[in-house]
């Protein structure tokens, strides 16, 4: 594990090194692209309109860079343009051969912001440029087969259908499967019926945000569908993605499906991929990263592309503001206390107050580095990595116990062999390893004002 011998390393257990030096901020300038006011009257204004065109006024080179910083870094949604998309090949690749090769159905899980819904995304544009039929559903909480697959057939032209031909009237108008399905609901034995009768093309469903599809029936239908599919050997295939730490926390029914399907884990980025990710933004935005700038926000991100992808912007904004181009460690810094106060919104202020009263309890260290230790993880603390951390703050082991018990932050995952643990909250880890980060800066050099 290069990410914790590279944490902890080369400092005693009572002073681990995490970030290097921050180099000296520029001296103060005069921001020249900041949004200018509206009609004098004071008042902050849009520089661009809504059909993506600068406005006059808002045209110099600052203010491109600027509006171009948009698309550059997107960390509040999925990459959907290939120029943009970061490494990943080799799950690109696997998924490809899984969905064309060996005709499997494919289960795609990970932790939220690690990158299911970009790579979900450009499957769907190699898919379709192969001339793929692709279906993408995003489930809801009430999600309910009949609704879901009705919308699918909808969408799949009759023409494919081996009772008819592409030149039958009902071929020729533009109909549909959904036109042979009754009044009654959709059944599963209905719906792969209706599929099985595919020909001359390959269809792929995609249900995202499978977590969030909490009706068991939902779920026990969709797992029928899968062993219908596999065992008619039918020209469909689904490719099922959400928020997991294991494959079976979304197929959890029907164990004789495993078979048919191929769990894939969504891993950190490593750090050439982080560096592609911002010389990407770089390459958009025309703002400059320089090479020590990309390592130190590549040390931050943890292999999250949510994070390196939210320091990038909030980086690139802080330059601007300053009137320069070319992002220096310090704006990185102010992007990290930006971005911390951004999340710190997203935490349930019960989970704020129980962090809080950890910190009071001493345990601000530690939980910091367990959080760190997870983001690098895929979100799971297993036993021997809360004994390193443990270890460099030095406290027992047994401390995760304490935080367990006495503050509810962390808790065994269910039905996990190995008793490893996790963070209740999804969105605690970032928190927790952003605010330990910037400690660590101000005590590097608490005199200094980022």
């Amino acid at each position: 594990m290069n990410w914790f011998s590279g944490l902890f390393g080369k400092k005693s257990a009572a002073e681990p090194q995490i970030l290097a030096p921050v180099d000296e901020a520029e001296p103060p300038q005069t921001p020249r692209s900041a949004p200018a006011e509206a009609d004098g009257l004071g008042l902050p204004s849009f520089q661009g309109t809504a059909s993506d065109h600068l406005r006059d006024g808002h045209r110099g080179p600052l203010d491109i860079a600027r509006f171009r910083l948009r698309d550059a870094f997107t960390p509040s949604r999925p990459i959907n343009r290939p120029q943009m998309f970061a490494g990943r090949t080799q799950v690109l690749r696997t998924l490809i051969r899984a969905i064309e090769e060996q005709h499997l159905h494919v289960v795609l899980y990970g932790e939220r912001g690690i990158g299911k819904t970009s790579l979900l995304n450009i499957l769907t544009q190699l898919a379709q440029n192969a001339k793929y039929i692709v279906r993408y559903v995003s489930c809801s909480e009430d999600a309910d087969f009949n609704t879901t697959f009705r919308s699918i057939l909808r969408d799949l032209p009759l023409m494919y259908h081996k009772d008819y031909a592409p030149t039958s009237e009902e071929a020729e108008r533009g109909a549909s499967l959904l036109e042979l399905v009754g009044e009654e609901p959709l059944s599963v034995a209905k719906a792969g019926e209706l599929l099985a009768r595919l020909a001359n093309t390959r269809v792929v469903i995609i249900l995202d945000e499978y977590d969030r599809a909490a009706n068991p029936a939902f779920r026990s239908a969709i797992a029928e569908l899968i062993k219908t599919l596999s065992d008619r050997s039918v020209r469909v295939q689904l490719v099922i993605a959400g928020v997991a730490s294991s494959l079976s926390e979304l197929i959890d029914r029907i164990p004789s499906i495993r078979r048919n399907i191929l769990g894939l884990q969504v891993p950190n980025m490593d750090d050439q991929e982080i560096a592609q990710l911002v010389r990407n933004g770089q390459s958009v935005s025309g703002l400059n990263f320089a090479p020590d700038v990309v390592r130190f926000i590549t040390s931050f991100a943890c292999g999250s592309p949510y994070i390196a992808s939210l320091l990038s912007q909030y980086s690139g904004i802080m330059t601007l503001d300053r009137g320069a181009t070319t992002v220096e460690k310090s704006d990185v810094v102010a992007a990290i206390r930006k971005a911390l106060e951004e999340i710190r919104l997203r935490v349930p202020p019960q989970t704020l107050y129980r962090i809080d009263q950890a910190y009071q309890a001493g345990y601000s260290s530690v939980l910091g580095l367990l959080a760190c230790t997870a983001l690098n993880a895929g979100g799971t603390l297993q036993s021997s990595l809360v004994t390193e951390v443990a270890n460099v703050e030095g406290w027992a082991p047994g401390c995760i116990d304490e935080i367990e018990h006495n503050f509810g932050l962390v808790g065994r995952i269910s039905g996990d062999p190995s008793g490893a643990y996790h963070f209740m909250d999804e969105g605690v880890p970032i928190y927790l390893w952003m605010n330990y980060a910037e400690g660590e800066l101000c005590r590097q050099d608490p005199h200094k004002t980022f």
